[in-house]
């Protein structure tokens, strides 16, 4: 069986709407030794390095399974406005200049760029009025994750904020996202943009959901009491990642817990990024 016809249609991706989450990433002060860490923990594979957005000192790894581009690691310049270790979700847009502008208008904060990746892209980062820091990515050669939604590979990213409802405002006139309320307790807002097709065809959400959005508090904000962006990614077994991640010098913030379909964990990695990782309990066939 070729890798094309292994994964399901919905798992793969060539191109992504403006709008829609599109890529994740973690710049570190020690970028060698998070991909070391990464390979070991995810089994994920490494192009060579790349340069630097903007001229920054330091290089640029793209994480791979199966060849499909899945995350990127890169080197955190002091030079650079960003803070300290994290993980970052960015946000496909078709010019990133005027989705700086856009953000600025909206009230948010611009960390650095828009900054040239060539051949890859024009990347900004930014913060939304709470201070939850995410990114921009104006796709050139590379459009985004090529593999989402499976093992070892990005799932979904999660706002938790300070501010609900500026936070509503902020990424709707941004991004034209739509806030929608999901569950019983009301603790969840789904963030969804109308016309578009993603996810898994069995999830319990709308598939134009793009992220999550709930206030600061429960397992999953890892006791952090900040705005921020979460990123979790799918894996076989969450116990046994959050062992290893432990073996190989992170940490367990929170342990693995169940949660409706799924069991989870957060994790952080040895210079400080965390991430959450979630085991599927129910699949997307329903079973």
């Amino acid at each position: 069986m070729s890798q094309l016809e292994s994964h399901p249609a919905w798992s793969l991706r060539e191109t992504y709407p403006p709008g829609v989450p599109c890529w994740v990433e973690t710049l570190q002060p020690d970028a060698s030794a998070a991909v070391e860490f990464y390979a070991g923990l995810f089994g994920w594979a490494f192009d060579e390095p790349a340069p630097m957005p903007g001229g920054f000192p330091g290089a640029y790894f793209v994480a791979r399974v199966e060849g499909h581009a899945v995350a990127g690691i890169g080197s955190l310049a002091e030079r650079s406005g960003l803070p300290a270790p994290a993980w970052t979700t960015h946000i496909r847009v078709d010019d990133a200049d005027e989705a700086v502008a856009r953000v600025s208008a909206a009230g948010g904060t611009v960390h650095a760029g828009p900054l040239d990746a060539s051949p890859a892209g024009r990347v900004a980062f930014l913060a939304d009025p709470a201070g939850a820091l995410f990114g921009v990515w104006e796709a050139h050669a590379r459009e985004g994750a090529g593999l989402i939604n499976e093992p070892r590979a990005w799932d979904l990213s999660s706002l938790r904020t300070t501010d609900l409802t500026g936070s509503t405002a902020f990424y709707a006139a941004v991004f034209g996202w739509l806030a929608e309320p999901f569950g019983q307790d009301g603790r969840l807002t789904l963030l969804r943009l109308p016309g578009y097709v993603g996810g898994q065809p069995q999830q319990p959400v709308p598939r134009d959901v793009v992220a999550i959005m709930s206030p600061l508090g429960g397992p999953s904000s890892a006791g952090r009491d900040d705005a921020h962006w979460s990123v979790d990614f799918y894996c076989d077994d969450a116990d046994a990642t959050a062992e290893t991640t432990e073996r190989l010098g992170g940490r367990i913030i929170t342990p693995p817990y169940d949660a409706p379909g799924f069991r989870g964990a957060v994790l952080e990695d040895p210079q400080g990024a965390t991430f959450s990782v979630s085991q599927q309990l129910i699949h997307p066939d329903g079973s």
